[in-house]
């Protein structure tokens, strides 16, 4: 059999069955039936006694006979099979819910089986629910391969004779037939890493004779999925660096070394000097730059970002950046207008608030030149705003902004501008190693000196009292304190405290006119929002109740106190980011994660996560084996993290082979010429959405 085969030729399946393979599983080929590997294994040789059945035992196989066939009615047009098996040793119950009819002309009584499921106990009695069963022939040494693959199943498949068992029958029928097995990897990769054959793999993935030989298979088969993945990513970017010649910014002018000598707030950590030292380099290379900036809440990224960007005005150029809101968008502005005073630099703010008739007047600035550094939010990438000379493009926050949006950006200079996107959202070090293959990555993972980690702790409703007392202590002190819900107004389906009624209680704990307590949240206009922040940070309000509108980019250094309300309901990047609103100052901050009293396992960890460590790395890290990356970076949708067996948790050392190898071969050979295999991957491939790409 051919691996491009229908299924329905395949001895088993038939038309009926190949629908239901179609429709449940989308496998339509005899290779796509091959790549649906098992979840587990079932040692053959090795079964249970009914007397040994414990509460913790897993996937069971168990020899007997059948005894007590019975079919009940429970309902209308519903009806429950049950059936008895004893070994010698005990009795245990089969139960069918569905597919009744076709199981009872299957199963003989009398006829010895052996049978495979999960025992689990109910109304003090054994039971084993839609277990799969085979005729004991006692033959099974003839079989071939110690190990039983187990797979996943749906209940229409079961309903139709494909069960695990039914499809383990399939998979080795066609293990033996199949001869077409093409290899995919270049055979100096296959030979360097000592992998297995992919035709050896594919058939011992299903039927391996040894331990051995299952790991062999596994282990090639990830490798394989990596490979390509990092081939996707990283082969985008060599052709990119290839295709796209960059503008050549090689002057350090006036502008950039008055700033640095005279304007600095701070001295620069030495990660923010190597970030610089990055992007220079990138910027007179003659390439284009594509470079993902990633640095915690407060490690200084956007001083960063401004020393590029006055790069790129020593160079005749323009620059532009474009944050998610109204708010952070105005708040780089005041910042750029106040680090930049005295220095001959025009800058300007393009937000949707703006009036028509100011709007045009800017934007007709921006076009002749005379504007130098323009922040904005989406209104930045409307189609009548046009730049003289736009040389470098500062994203910020960038997964906040679709890929169509982004590229609109940079569709608006020939040759590109160069392209620095910023992230403060740590990014795992094997999903930055996958996800952004076709990205330079820089990281700022040293604080400012002088700000003190802010501690965090964990408080339930019982303790309230206690909380808002030390608030007021805060207060007192002259501080200012966030307090963060996650809804705007009640819901039936949640039992979460709502924004509208904790401003009620925040107000009746701080009464005026001792205490001013103001609410934002994204309910509100942009004018409405503006306001009550700036008021905010000017001190003329104590405590601000918010929703997460506040979660990106409000800087208000007095604020000390971050108290998060049903803080079980959020993610770790979420909560570190809010987090991320205090401790910007000077003084010592604190975080208050209020919850209820009986938390889930997965809340309970990010809980202890968040008070154990301020290490955005680390929670990131840890975000990652809780929720998995299709969760934490929202690409379950996307596909572009559709594996089968590899993890890019857990096979970390198999990523950084991958991503290595990858590199040799594109930096050796950047056309793959010598490499057919890998192009006809890549023009397989070339139309697929990568979540990363920048440009």
């Amino acid at each position: 059999m051919k691996a491009t085969d229908d299924i329905v030729y395949l001895k088993g399946v038939g038309p009926a069955r190949a629908k239901v393979l179609a429709t449940e599983l989308g496998i339509r080929t005899a290779m796509q039936l091959l790549e649906y590997f098992p979840f587990r294994y079932i040692d053959r040789t090795t079964t249970s006694t009914i007397a040994s059945l414990t509460a913790e035992s897993n996937y069971v196989v168990l020899e007997g006979t059948l005894s007590n066939l019975q079919t009940v009615s429970t309902g209308r047009y519903r009806e429950r099979l049950t059936c008895d098996l004893s070994d010698g040793t005990g009795h245990i119950q089969l139960v069918w819910f569905a597919g009744t009819k076709w199981v009872r002309e299957k199963l003989k009584p009398g006829v010895r089986y052996m049978v495979m499921g999960k025992p689990t106990v109910f109304n003090g009695q054994w039971q084993m629910s839609h277990p799969e069963l085979e005729v004991d022939s006692g033959e099974r040494d003839g079989e071939r391969g110690k190990f039983l693959p187990v797979y996943t199943t749906t209940d229409k498949m079961k309903q139709s004779g494909l069960g695990s068992r039914a499809l383990a029958r399939l998979t080795e029928t066609l293990t033996g037939c199949i001869y077409d097995i093409e290899e995919t990897l270049p055979e100096d990769v296959t030979r360097r890493f000592r992998l297995a054959t992919r035709a050896e793999a594919l058939r011992n993935i299903h039927y391996p004779e040894t331990q051995a030989a299952l790991d062999a298979a596994r282990t090639r088969l990830k490798f394989e999925e990596l490979f390509f993945l990092q081939l996707d990513y990283q082969y985008a970017r060599t052709a990119r660096q290839l295709r796209s010649r960059g503008r050549v910014f090689g002057t350090v002018g006036d502008i950039f070394n008055k700033f640095y000598s005279e304007k600095l707030p701070f001295a620069l950590t030495g990660a923010q000097k190597r970030v610089v030292r990055e992007v220079r380099e990138d910027m007179r290379s003659g390439r284009q730059m594509n470079r993902l900036l990633q640095g915690d809440v407060g490690s200084g990224k956007t001083l960063v970002a401004l020393m590029c960007m006055l790069l790129a005005v020593d160079n005749g150029s323009q620059a532009c950046l474009m944050a998610p809101t109204e708010i952070l968008a105005t708040q780089h502005y005041n910042t750029f207008c106040s680090m930049l005073e005295g220095l001959d630099v025009e800058v300007e703010l393009l937000i949707g608030s703006v009036k028509a008739g100011a709007k045009k007047k800017l934007k007709s600035r921006i076009a002749d030149g005379t504007t130098h550094i323009v922040i904005g939010t989406h209104a930045l990438i409307e189609d009548d705003v046009t730049f003289h000379d736009l040389g470098l493009v500062v994203i910020d926050e960038q997964h906040r902004f679709g890929v169509e949006q982004r590229s609109k950006l940079w569709s608006k200079a020939e040759p590109a501008p160069h392209v620095l996107v910023m992230t403060a959202t740590p990014i795992p070090r094997t999903l930055a190693m996958t996800l952004y293959g076709d990205l330079d990555c820089s990281v700022i993972d040293e604080l400012p000196p002088g700000r003190q980690p802010v501690r965090t702790y964990h408080r339930t409703e019982p303790r309230r009292p206690l909380v808002f007392s030390f608030l007021k202590q805060q207060i007192d002190a002259g501080r200012q304190a966030y307090i963060v819900y996650p809804l705007i107004h009640e819901s039936e389906k949640t039992d979460l405290r709502d924004l509208e009624d904790g401003l009620e209680m925040v107000q009746s704990y701080f009464p005026r006119p001792q205490y001013h307590v103001s609410m934002v949240h994204g309910g509100l206009s942009a004018e409405e929002k503006a306001f009550e922040m700036d008021r905010f940070k000017r001190g003329l309000t104590h405590i601000m109740v918010a929703t997460t509108v506040i979660e990106v980019g409000v800087d208000v250094p007095n604020a000390t106190v971050m108290i998060i309300e049903n803080a079980e309901h959020f993610g770790l990047s979420q909560l570190h980011q809010l987090r991320g609103r205090v401790g910007r100052g000077g003084g010592q901050s604190y975080c208050i994660l209020m919850t209820k009293d009986q938390l889930s396992y997965s809340s309970q960890e990010r809980i202890r996560t968040m008070c154990s460590t301020t290490d955005g790395f680390r929670i990131a890290e840890a975000d990652l084996r809780l929720r998995g990356p299709g969760d934490i970076q929202g690409l379950q949708q996307s596909g572009v993290l559709d594996l089968k067996l590899a993890s890019i948790v857990d096979d970390e050392p198999l990523v950084q082979a991958t991503r290595d190898t990858v590199h040799d071969l594109l930096a050796a050979d950047p056309g793959l010429g010598r490499y057919p295999l890998l192009q006809k991957h890549i023009e397989h491939s070339k139309n697929k959405m990568l979540w990363g790409k920048i440009s």
